[in-house]
Protein backbone atom coordinates (compact mmCIF):
# COMPACT_ATOMS: atom_id res chain seq x y z
CA UNK A 1 0.00 0.00 0.00
CA UNK A 2 1.60 3.24 -1.18
CA UNK A 3 1.00 6.29 0.98
CA UNK A 4 1.52 8.47 -2.08
CA UNK A 5 -2.03 7.76 -3.27
CA UNK A 6 -3.50 10.02 -0.60
CA UNK A 7 -1.08 12.87 -1.30
CA UNK A 8 -3.21 14.55 -4.03
CA UNK A 9 -5.96 14.94 -1.41
CA UNK A 10 -3.86 15.72 1.66
CA UNK A 11 -1.47 18.21 0.06
CA UNK A 12 -4.12 20.79 -0.99
CA UNK A 13 -6.13 19.98 2.15
CA UNK A 14 -3.17 21.07 4.30
CA UNK A 15 -2.15 24.01 2.12
CA UNK A 16 -5.60 25.61 1.97
CA UNK A 17 -6.11 26.19 5.72
CA UNK A 18 -2.43 27.10 6.13
CA UNK A 19 -2.75 29.85 3.53
CA UNK A 20 -6.08 30.96 4.95
CA UNK A 21 -5.09 31.11 8.61
CA UNK A 22 -1.36 31.82 8.64
CA UNK A 23 -0.45 33.92 5.59
CA UNK A 24 -3.76 35.39 4.45
CA UNK A 25 -2.40 38.97 4.69
CA UNK A 26 0.69 38.22 2.60
CA UNK A 27 -0.20 37.74 -1.04
CA UNK A 28 3.37 37.06 -2.12
CA UNK A 29 3.68 34.22 0.38
CA UNK A 30 0.29 32.89 -0.70
CA UNK A 31 1.49 32.80 -4.29
CA UNK A 32 4.74 31.05 -3.38
CA UNK A 33 3.05 28.32 -1.35
CA UNK A 34 0.21 27.90 -3.82
CA UNK A 35 2.61 27.55 -6.77
CA UNK A 36 4.88 25.22 -4.82
CA UNK A 37 1.85 23.09 -3.97
CA UNK A 38 0.73 23.03 -7.62
CA UNK A 39 4.19 21.98 -8.83
CA UNK A 40 4.43 19.31 -6.13
CA UNK A 41 0.98 18.02 -7.14
CA UNK A 42 2.12 17.65 -10.76
CA UNK A 43 5.21 15.72 -9.62
CA UNK A 44 3.14 13.41 -7.39
CA UNK A 45 0.63 12.85 -10.20
CA UNK A 46 3.40 11.93 -12.63
CA UNK A 47 4.73 9.31 -10.21
CA UNK A 48 1.22 7.92 -9.61
CA UNK A 49 0.51 7.75 -13.35
CA UNK A 50 3.79 5.92 -13.91
CA UNK A 51 2.86 3.43 -11.18
CA UNK A 52 -0.63 2.90 -12.60
CA UNK A 53 0.55 2.54 -16.20
CA UNK A 54 1.70 -1.02 -15.51
CA UNK A 55 -1.90 -2.09 -14.93
CA UNK A 56 -1.68 -2.80 -11.20
CA UNK A 57 -4.58 -1.39 -9.18
CA UNK A 58 -3.42 0.06 -5.86
CA UNK A 59 -5.65 0.58 -2.85
CA UNK A 60 -5.08 2.92 0.11
CA UNK A 61 -7.06 2.00 3.24
CA UNK A 62 -7.56 4.98 5.54
CA UNK A 63 -6.76 4.05 9.13
CA UNK A 64 -5.90 0.52 7.95
CA UNK A 65 -9.61 -0.28 7.90
CA UNK A 66 -10.18 -2.77 5.06
CA UNK A 67 -12.98 -2.34 2.52
CA UNK A 68 -15.93 -2.43 2.59
CA UNK A 69 -15.92 -1.23 6.24
CA UNK A 70 -13.29 1.47 5.86
CA UNK A 71 -12.76 4.32 3.41
CA UNK A 72 -10.50 3.44 0.50
CA UNK A 73 -8.79 5.36 -2.24
CA UNK A 74 -8.17 3.44 -5.45
CA UNK A 75 -5.50 4.16 -8.04
CA UNK A 76 -5.96 2.67 -11.48
CA UNK A 77 -5.12 3.94 -14.93
CA UNK A 78 -8.20 6.14 -15.21
CA UNK A 79 -8.00 7.78 -11.78
CA UNK A 80 -4.25 8.38 -12.21
CA UNK A 81 -4.78 10.00 -15.60
CA UNK A 82 -7.56 12.26 -14.28
CA UNK A 83 -5.47 13.36 -11.29
CA UNK A 84 -2.54 14.14 -13.60
CA UNK A 85 -4.83 16.13 -15.89
CA UNK A 86 -6.21 18.06 -12.91
CA UNK A 87 -2.77 18.89 -11.56
CA UNK A 88 -1.43 20.10 -14.93
CA UNK A 89 -4.52 22.22 -15.49
CA UNK A 90 -4.27 23.59 -11.95
CA UNK A 91 -0.64 24.58 -12.45
CA UNK A 92 -1.41 26.41 -15.71
CA UNK A 93 -4.38 28.25 -14.20
CA UNK A 94 -2.45 29.18 -11.07
CA UNK A 95 0.41 30.60 -13.14
CA UNK A 96 -2.03 32.59 -15.28
CA UNK A 97 -3.85 33.96 -12.23
CA UNK A 98 -0.62 35.12 -10.65
CA UNK A 99 0.80 36.63 -13.84
CA UNK A 100 -2.41 38.62 -14.48
CA UNK A 101 -3.01 39.58 -10.83
CA UNK A 102 -6.45 37.99 -10.89
CA UNK A 103 -5.83 36.92 -7.29
CA UNK A 104 -5.71 40.60 -6.27
CA UNK A 105 -9.29 41.24 -7.38
CA UNK A 106 -10.82 39.46 -4.41
CA UNK A 107 -9.91 37.65 -1.23
CA UNK A 108 -8.93 34.09 -0.50
CA UNK A 109 -8.36 32.98 -4.08
CA UNK A 110 -5.52 30.59 -3.26
CA UNK A 111 -7.19 28.76 -0.34
CA UNK A 112 -10.31 28.24 -2.46
CA UNK A 113 -8.16 27.12 -5.36
CA UNK A 114 -6.46 24.49 -3.19
CA UNK A 115 -9.79 23.27 -1.80
CA UNK A 116 -11.01 22.96 -5.38
CA UNK A 117 -8.02 20.76 -6.30
CA UNK A 118 -8.63 18.66 -3.20
CA UNK A 119 -12.29 18.07 -4.13
CA UNK A 120 -11.55 17.16 -7.74
CA UNK A 121 -8.61 14.84 -6.94
CA UNK A 122 -10.63 13.19 -4.17
CA UNK A 123 -13.55 12.54 -6.52
CA UNK A 124 -11.22 10.80 -8.96
CA UNK A 125 -9.48 8.66 -6.35
CA UNK A 126 -12.25 7.59 -4.03
CA UNK A 127 -13.53 4.02 -4.14
CA UNK A 128 -16.66 4.82 -2.17
CA UNK A 129 -19.91 6.31 -3.50
CA UNK A 130 -20.62 8.29 -0.33
CA UNK A 131 -17.19 9.89 -0.40
CA UNK A 132 -17.74 10.69 -4.05
CA UNK A 133 -20.70 12.73 -2.79
CA UNK A 134 -18.53 14.35 -0.11
CA UNK A 135 -15.87 15.37 -2.62
CA UNK A 136 -18.60 16.68 -4.93
CA UNK A 137 -19.71 18.98 -2.10
CA UNK A 138 -16.15 20.11 -1.35
CA UNK A 139 -15.55 21.12 -4.95
CA UNK A 140 -19.02 22.72 -5.14
CA UNK A 141 -18.36 24.97 -2.12
CA UNK A 142 -14.91 25.93 -3.35
CA UNK A 143 -16.12 26.53 -6.88
CA UNK A 144 -18.87 28.85 -5.63
CA UNK A 145 -16.27 30.97 -3.82
CA UNK A 146 -14.06 31.03 -6.90
CA UNK A 147 -16.98 31.88 -9.17
CA UNK A 148 -17.88 35.07 -7.34
CA UNK A 149 -14.22 36.02 -6.88
CA UNK A 150 -13.89 39.72 -7.63
CA UNK A 151 -17.56 40.44 -6.95
CA UNK A 152 -20.15 42.10 -9.17
CA UNK A 153 -23.92 41.78 -9.32
CA UNK A 154 -23.96 39.59 -12.44
CA UNK A 155 -21.40 37.26 -10.97
CA UNK A 156 -23.30 37.00 -7.68
CA UNK A 157 -26.59 36.32 -9.49
CA UNK A 158 -25.00 33.65 -11.66
CA UNK A 159 -23.36 32.18 -8.56
CA UNK A 160 -26.70 31.85 -6.79
CA UNK A 161 -28.17 30.09 -9.80
CA UNK A 162 -25.15 27.80 -9.87
CA UNK A 163 -25.48 26.93 -6.20
CA UNK A 164 -29.24 26.32 -6.31
CA UNK A 165 -28.96 24.06 -9.32
CA UNK A 166 -26.08 22.09 -7.86
CA UNK A 167 -27.81 21.76 -4.50
CA UNK A 168 -30.70 20.19 -6.36
CA UNK A 169 -28.20 17.77 -7.84
CA UNK A 170 -26.76 17.06 -4.39
CA UNK A 171 -30.23 16.30 -3.04
CA UNK A 172 -30.85 13.83 -5.85
CA UNK A 173 -27.44 12.33 -5.14
CA UNK A 174 -28.41 11.73 -1.49
CA UNK A 175 -31.73 10.17 -2.50
CA UNK A 176 -29.90 7.87 -4.91
CA UNK A 177 -27.34 6.82 -2.29
CA UNK A 178 -30.07 6.25 0.30
CA UNK A 179 -32.01 4.06 -2.11
CA UNK A 180 -28.95 2.02 -3.06
CA UNK A 181 -27.81 1.65 0.56
CA UNK A 182 -31.29 0.53 1.66
CA UNK A 183 -31.14 -2.37 -0.78
CA UNK A 184 -27.47 -3.38 -0.62
CA UNK A 185 -26.26 -2.16 2.81
CA UNK A 186 -23.02 -0.79 1.36
CA UNK A 187 -21.70 2.16 -0.63
CA UNK A 188 -18.24 0.85 -1.38
CA UNK A 189 -18.14 0.70 -5.19
CA UNK A 190 -16.46 -2.70 -5.42
CA UNK A 191 -18.79 -4.17 -2.79
CA UNK A 192 -21.77 -2.64 -4.58
CA UNK A 193 -20.70 -4.33 -7.80
CA UNK A 194 -20.65 -7.73 -6.06
CA UNK A 195 -23.94 -7.31 -4.19
CA UNK A 196 -25.93 -5.84 -7.06
CA UNK A 197 -24.80 -8.65 -9.37
CA UNK A 198 -26.14 -11.16 -6.82
CA UNK A 199 -29.56 -9.51 -6.38
CA UNK A 200 -32.55 -11.64 -7.42
CA UNK A 201 -34.24 -10.32 -10.54
CA UNK A 202 -37.44 -9.53 -8.57
CA UNK A 203 -35.56 -7.21 -6.16
CA UNK A 204 -33.95 -4.89 -8.66
CA UNK A 205 -36.65 -2.22 -9.07
CA UNK A 206 -35.29 0.06 -6.33
CA UNK A 207 -31.72 -0.36 -7.51
CA UNK A 208 -32.76 0.65 -11.01
CA UNK A 209 -34.36 3.77 -9.54
CA UNK A 210 -31.10 4.51 -7.74
CA UNK A 211 -29.14 3.97 -10.95
CA UNK A 212 -31.38 6.39 -12.86
CA UNK A 213 -31.11 9.04 -10.13
CA UNK A 214 -27.33 8.73 -10.10
CA UNK A 215 -27.22 9.08 -13.87
CA UNK A 216 -29.29 12.28 -13.59
CA UNK A 217 -26.86 13.68 -11.00
CA UNK A 218 -23.82 12.91 -13.12
CA UNK A 219 -25.53 14.35 -16.19
CA UNK A 220 -26.14 17.60 -14.28
CA UNK A 221 -22.43 17.75 -13.40
CA UNK A 222 -21.50 16.95 -16.99
CA UNK A 223 -23.87 19.66 -18.33
CA UNK A 224 -25.81 17.28 -20.55
CA UNK A 225 -28.80 18.75 -22.35
CA UNK A 226 -31.42 19.52 -20.99
CA UNK A 227 -29.68 19.57 -17.58
CA UNK A 228 -27.04 22.07 -18.69
CA UNK A 229 -28.87 25.32 -17.85
CA UNK A 230 -26.61 26.14 -14.92
CA UNK A 231 -23.47 26.20 -17.06
CA UNK A 232 -23.80 29.04 -19.64
CA UNK A 233 -24.61 31.78 -17.12
CA UNK A 234 -22.24 30.46 -14.46
CA UNK A 235 -19.15 29.98 -16.61
CA UNK A 236 -19.73 33.12 -18.70
CA UNK A 237 -19.85 35.29 -15.55
CA UNK A 238 -17.07 33.53 -13.66
CA UNK A 239 -13.54 34.96 -13.90
CA UNK A 240 -12.07 33.46 -17.07
CA UNK A 241 -9.17 31.67 -15.29
CA UNK A 242 -11.71 30.11 -12.92
CA UNK A 243 -13.81 29.02 -15.91
CA UNK A 244 -10.62 27.47 -17.34
CA UNK A 245 -10.16 25.51 -14.11
CA UNK A 246 -13.82 24.48 -14.32
CA UNK A 247 -12.96 22.69 -17.58
CA UNK A 248 -12.18 19.71 -15.36
CA UNK A 249 -15.46 20.03 -13.39
CA UNK A 250 -17.71 18.73 -16.15
CA UNK A 251 -15.21 15.90 -16.62
CA UNK A 252 -15.92 14.82 -13.03
CA UNK A 253 -19.47 14.05 -14.18
CA UNK A 254 -18.20 12.17 -17.23
CA UNK A 255 -15.68 10.26 -15.08
CA UNK A 256 -18.40 9.29 -12.60
CA UNK A 257 -20.59 7.91 -15.40
CA UNK A 258 -17.66 5.86 -16.69
CA UNK A 259 -16.76 4.57 -13.25
CA UNK A 260 -20.22 3.73 -11.91
CA UNK A 261 -21.69 2.34 -15.13
CA UNK A 262 -18.81 0.02 -15.90
CA UNK A 263 -18.10 -1.17 -12.35
CA UNK A 264 -21.35 -1.02 -10.36
CA UNK A 265 -24.07 -0.94 -13.03
CA UNK A 266 -22.12 -2.75 -15.72
CA UNK A 267 -23.53 -3.17 -19.23
CA UNK A 268 -23.79 -6.93 -18.69
CA UNK A 269 -26.29 -6.50 -15.81
CA UNK A 270 -29.92 -7.05 -16.78
CA UNK A 271 -31.17 -4.33 -14.40
CA UNK A 272 -29.07 -1.60 -16.02
CA UNK A 273 -28.72 -2.98 -19.54
CA UNK A 274 -29.06 -0.17 -22.07
CA UNK A 275 -29.70 2.40 -19.33
CA UNK A 276 -26.84 4.71 -20.19
CA UNK A 277 -26.99 4.37 -23.96
CA UNK A 278 -30.75 4.82 -24.30
CA UNK A 279 -30.83 7.96 -22.19
CA UNK A 280 -27.45 9.44 -22.81
CA UNK A 281 -26.90 9.14 -26.55
CA UNK A 282 -29.81 11.37 -27.71
CA UNK A 283 -28.96 13.89 -24.98
CA UNK A 284 -25.28 13.89 -25.99
CA UNK A 285 -26.15 14.46 -29.65
CA UNK A 286 -28.37 17.40 -28.67
CA UNK A 287 -25.65 18.75 -26.37
CA UNK A 288 -23.17 18.73 -29.24
CA UNK A 289 -25.66 20.42 -31.58
CA UNK A 290 -26.64 23.14 -29.11
CA UNK A 291 -23.02 23.84 -28.19
CA UNK A 292 -21.88 24.26 -31.77
CA UNK A 293 -24.90 26.37 -32.77
CA UNK A 294 -24.24 28.47 -29.67
CA UNK A 295 -20.72 29.21 -30.95
CA UNK A 296 -22.20 30.48 -34.20
CA UNK A 297 -24.78 32.63 -32.44
CA UNK A 298 -22.57 34.09 -29.68
CA UNK A 299 -22.24 37.87 -29.52
CA UNK A 300 -19.96 37.68 -26.53
CA UNK A 301 -16.53 36.00 -26.37
CA UNK A 302 -17.29 34.54 -22.91
CA UNK A 303 -20.45 32.88 -24.21
CA UNK A 304 -18.52 31.58 -27.22
CA UNK A 305 -16.05 29.83 -24.93
CA UNK A 306 -18.89 28.44 -22.82
CA UNK A 307 -20.73 26.98 -25.81
CA UNK A 308 -17.45 25.54 -27.09
CA UNK A 309 -17.16 23.74 -23.74
CA UNK A 310 -20.73 22.44 -24.03
CA UNK A 311 -20.18 21.21 -27.60
CA UNK A 312 -16.97 19.52 -26.56
CA UNK A 313 -18.81 17.71 -23.76
CA UNK A 314 -21.39 16.57 -26.31
CA UNK A 315 -18.72 14.83 -28.40
CA UNK A 316 -17.23 13.24 -25.30
CA UNK A 317 -20.59 11.97 -24.06
CA UNK A 318 -21.44 10.44 -27.44
CA UNK A 319 -18.39 8.23 -27.02
CA UNK A 320 -19.33 7.37 -23.44
CA UNK A 321 -22.92 6.57 -24.42
CA UNK A 322 -21.76 3.90 -26.87
CA UNK A 323 -20.28 2.04 -23.89
CA UNK A 324 -17.91 -0.34 -25.66
CA UNK A 325 -14.21 -0.65 -24.83
CA UNK A 326 -13.29 0.92 -28.19
CA UNK A 327 -15.64 3.89 -27.64
CA UNK A 328 -14.50 4.28 -24.05
CA UNK A 329 -10.88 4.43 -25.24
CA UNK A 330 -11.92 7.23 -27.60
CA UNK A 331 -13.72 8.99 -24.74
CA UNK A 332 -10.65 8.84 -22.50
CA UNK A 333 -8.41 10.27 -25.24
CA UNK A 334 -10.99 12.98 -25.91
CA UNK A 335 -11.29 13.86 -22.19
CA UNK A 336 -7.64 14.93 -22.15
CA UNK A 337 -7.94 16.87 -25.40
CA UNK A 338 -11.20 18.54 -24.44
CA UNK A 339 -9.94 19.68 -21.03
CA UNK A 340 -6.77 21.27 -22.43
CA UNK A 341 -8.53 22.89 -25.40
CA UNK A 342 -11.42 24.24 -23.32
CA UNK A 343 -9.08 25.74 -20.74
CA UNK A 344 -7.04 27.32 -23.52
CA UNK A 345 -10.04 29.04 -25.14
CA UNK A 346 -11.09 30.48 -21.76
CA UNK A 347 -7.62 31.91 -21.10
CA UNK A 348 -7.35 33.34 -24.63
CA UNK A 349 -10.82 34.84 -24.16
CA UNK A 350 -9.59 36.53 -21.01
CA UNK A 351 -6.72 38.13 -22.92
CA UNK A 352 -9.22 39.47 -25.46
CA UNK A 353 -11.68 40.72 -22.83
CA UNK A 354 -8.97 42.55 -20.91
CA UNK A 355 -7.87 44.37 -24.06
CA UNK A 356 -11.05 45.16 -26.01
CA UNK A 357 -14.09 44.04 -24.01
CA UNK A 358 -16.18 40.92 -24.38
CA UNK A 359 -18.46 41.86 -27.28
CA UNK A 360 -17.73 40.23 -30.63
CA UNK A 361 -17.72 43.29 -32.86
CA UNK A 362 -15.17 45.46 -34.66
CA UNK A 363 -13.04 47.53 -32.28
CA UNK A 364 -9.64 49.22 -32.33
CA UNK A 365 -6.69 46.92 -32.80
CA UNK A 366 -5.56 45.57 -29.45
CA UNK A 367 -2.10 45.04 -28.09
CA UNK A 368 -0.40 41.79 -29.17
CA UNK A 369 -3.17 41.30 -31.73
CA UNK A 370 -1.13 38.94 -33.91
CA UNK A 371 -0.07 36.59 -31.14
CA UNK A 372 -3.51 36.45 -29.53
CA UNK A 373 -5.21 35.86 -32.89
CA UNK A 374 -2.83 32.94 -33.54
CA UNK A 375 -3.64 31.41 -30.16
CA UNK A 376 -7.37 31.91 -30.76
CA UNK A 377 -7.04 30.24 -34.16
CA UNK A 378 -5.24 27.22 -32.67
CA UNK A 379 -7.80 26.85 -29.86
CA UNK A 380 -10.61 27.14 -32.40
CA UNK A 381 -9.33 24.39 -34.70
CA UNK A 382 -8.69 22.19 -31.65
CA UNK A 383 -12.25 22.59 -30.39
CA UNK A 384 -13.81 22.29 -33.85
CA UNK A 385 -11.89 19.04 -34.36
CA UNK A 386 -9.92 20.18 -37.39
CA UNK A 387 -6.53 18.67 -38.36
CA UNK A 388 -3.76 18.55 -37.42
CA UNK A 389 -4.44 18.76 -33.66
CA UNK A 390 -5.69 16.09 -31.27
CA UNK A 391 -9.34 17.13 -31.59
CA UNK A 392 -9.33 15.75 -35.13
CA UNK A 393 -7.89 12.43 -33.93
CA UNK A 394 -10.35 12.29 -31.04
CA UNK A 395 -13.33 12.82 -33.32
CA UNK A 396 -12.00 10.21 -35.76
CA UNK A 397 -11.79 7.75 -32.87
CA UNK A 398 -15.38 8.50 -31.86
CA UNK A 399 -16.58 8.07 -35.47
CA UNK A 400 -14.65 4.82 -35.78
CA UNK A 401 -16.11 3.53 -32.51
CA UNK A 402 -19.65 4.21 -33.76
CA UNK A 403 -19.11 2.33 -37.03
CA UNK A 404 -21.39 -0.67 -37.27
CA UNK A 405 -23.74 0.50 -34.52
CA UNK A 406 -27.45 1.12 -35.25
CA UNK A 407 -26.89 4.85 -34.74
CA UNK A 408 -23.85 5.19 -36.99
CA UNK A 409 -25.48 7.39 -39.62
CA UNK A 410 -27.00 9.72 -37.03
CA UNK A 411 -23.76 10.05 -35.05
CA UNK A 412 -21.63 10.68 -38.13
CA UNK A 413 -24.12 13.23 -39.46
CA UNK A 414 -24.38 15.18 -36.21
CA UNK A 415 -20.63 15.25 -35.55
CA UNK A 416 -19.67 16.25 -39.11
CA UNK A 417 -22.43 18.80 -39.69
CA UNK A 418 -22.00 20.56 -36.37
CA UNK A 419 -18.21 20.54 -36.65
CA UNK A 420 -18.74 22.60 -39.79
CA UNK A 421 -21.10 24.89 -37.86
CA UNK A 422 -18.41 25.35 -35.21
CA UNK A 423 -15.80 26.22 -37.82
CA UNK A 424 -18.10 28.88 -39.29
CA UNK A 425 -18.82 30.24 -35.81
CA UNK A 426 -15.16 30.50 -34.84
CA UNK A 427 -14.28 32.03 -38.23
CA UNK A 428 -17.00 34.65 -37.83
CA UNK A 429 -15.85 35.57 -34.32
CA UNK A 430 -12.18 35.62 -35.30
CA UNK A 431 -12.72 37.86 -38.32
CA UNK A 432 -14.77 40.37 -36.29
CA UNK A 433 -12.31 40.45 -33.39
CA UNK A 434 -8.96 40.38 -35.14
CA UNK A 435 -9.37 41.54 -38.72
CA UNK A 436 -12.26 44.01 -38.83
CA UNK A 437 -10.56 46.44 -36.51
CA UNK A 438 -11.51 50.10 -36.43
CA UNK A 439 -9.53 53.27 -36.06
CA UNK A 440 -9.75 54.52 -32.44
CA UNK A 441 -9.77 58.14 -33.62
CA UNK A 442 -12.87 57.48 -35.71
CA UNK A 443 -14.66 55.44 -33.11
CA UNK A 444 -17.53 57.20 -31.49
CA UNK A 445 -17.13 55.21 -28.27
CA UNK A 446 -13.57 56.39 -27.79
CA UNK A 447 -13.69 56.41 -24.01
CA UNK A 448 -14.97 52.88 -23.91
CA UNK A 449 -12.35 51.44 -26.26
CA UNK A 450 -9.52 53.21 -24.48
CA UNK A 451 -10.04 50.89 -21.56
CA UNK A 452 -7.48 48.56 -22.88
CA UNK A 453 -6.50 48.67 -26.49
CA UNK A 454 -2.82 48.85 -25.69
CA UNK A 455 -2.98 47.55 -22.19
CA UNK A 456 -0.50 44.72 -22.36
CA UNK A 457 -1.50 43.14 -19.06
CA UNK A 458 2.09 42.79 -18.15
CA UNK A 459 4.56 40.38 -19.34
CA UNK A 460 5.33 37.42 -21.41
CA UNK A 461 4.48 35.31 -18.34
CA UNK A 462 0.80 35.75 -19.22
CA UNK A 463 1.35 33.63 -22.32
CA UNK A 464 3.37 30.87 -20.65
CA UNK A 465 0.38 28.89 -19.28
CA UNK A 466 -1.48 29.23 -22.59
CA UNK A 467 1.53 27.91 -24.49
CA UNK A 468 1.80 25.12 -21.92
CA UNK A 469 -1.77 24.06 -22.72
CA UNK A 470 -0.96 24.32 -26.42
CA UNK A 471 2.13 22.19 -25.86
CA UNK A 472 -0.12 19.59 -24.22
CA UNK A 473 -2.38 19.51 -27.29
CA UNK A 474 0.60 19.21 -29.63
CA UNK A 475 2.15 16.46 -27.50
CA UNK A 476 -1.19 14.62 -27.47
CA UNK A 477 -1.07 14.75 -31.28
CA UNK A 478 2.60 13.84 -31.78
CA UNK A 479 2.48 11.02 -29.26
CA UNK A 480 -1.01 9.97 -30.31
CA UNK A 481 -0.03 6.33 -30.71
CA UNK A 482 1.18 6.09 -27.11
CA UNK A 483 -1.75 8.13 -25.81
CA UNK A 484 -4.28 5.95 -27.65
CA UNK A 485 -2.57 2.81 -26.36
CA UNK A 486 -2.87 4.15 -22.80
CA UNK A 487 -6.51 5.13 -23.38
CA UNK A 488 -7.41 1.72 -24.82
CA UNK A 489 -5.60 -0.09 -22.00
CA UNK A 490 -7.52 2.10 -19.52
CA UNK A 491 -10.80 1.19 -21.20
CA UNK A 492 -9.96 -2.52 -21.02
CA UNK A 493 -9.14 -2.14 -17.33
CA UNK A 494 -12.47 -0.38 -16.73
CA UNK A 495 -14.43 -3.22 -18.30
CA UNK A 496 -12.41 -5.87 -16.44
CA UNK A 497 -14.24 -5.25 -13.17
CA UNK A 498 -12.94 -8.39 -11.45
CA UNK A 499 -9.44 -6.91 -11.16
CA UNK A 500 -10.83 -3.78 -9.44
CA UNK A 501 -13.04 -5.82 -7.09
CA UNK A 502 -10.22 -8.19 -6.16
CA UNK A 503 -7.85 -5.29 -5.49
CA UNK A 504 -10.32 -3.48 -3.22
CA UNK A 505 -11.99 -6.36 -1.40
CA UNK A 506 -9.12 -8.86 -1.47
CA UNK A 507 -10.05 -12.01 0.43
CA UNK A 508 -13.46 -10.56 1.30
CA UNK A 509 -14.50 -10.92 -2.34
CA UNK A 510 -13.83 -14.66 -2.32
Amino acid sequence: MSNLIIAPVVLPAVLAPFILMVIRHHLDLQRIFSMAGSIALVCISLVLTHQASGGEIQVYELGDWPAPFGIVLVLDRLSALMVLLTSVLGLCVNLYVISTDWDKRGEHFHPLFQFQLMGVCGAFLTGDAFNLFVFFEVLLIASYGLMIHGGGADRLRAGMQYVVYNLLGSTLFLFALGTIYAVTGTLNMADLAVRIAELPADDTALIRVGAVLLLLVFCIKAAVLPLHFWLPGSYANAPAPVAALFAIMTKVGAYSILRMYTLVFGPELALSAGLVGQWLLPAALLTLAVGMVGILGSRDISKLAVFAAIGSMGTLLIAIALFTPLATGAAIYYIVHSTLATAMIFLVSDLIIERRGKEIKPAPRMAQNGLISALFFVAAIALAGMPPLSGFLGKLMVLQASTGTPHQTLIWSVILIFSLVAIIGFARAGSLIFWKTTDPMEDLDLEEVQVAPLQTQGTVMVFVPIFALLFGLVALTIFAEQAIEYANATAEQLFDTSAYIDAVLGETAK
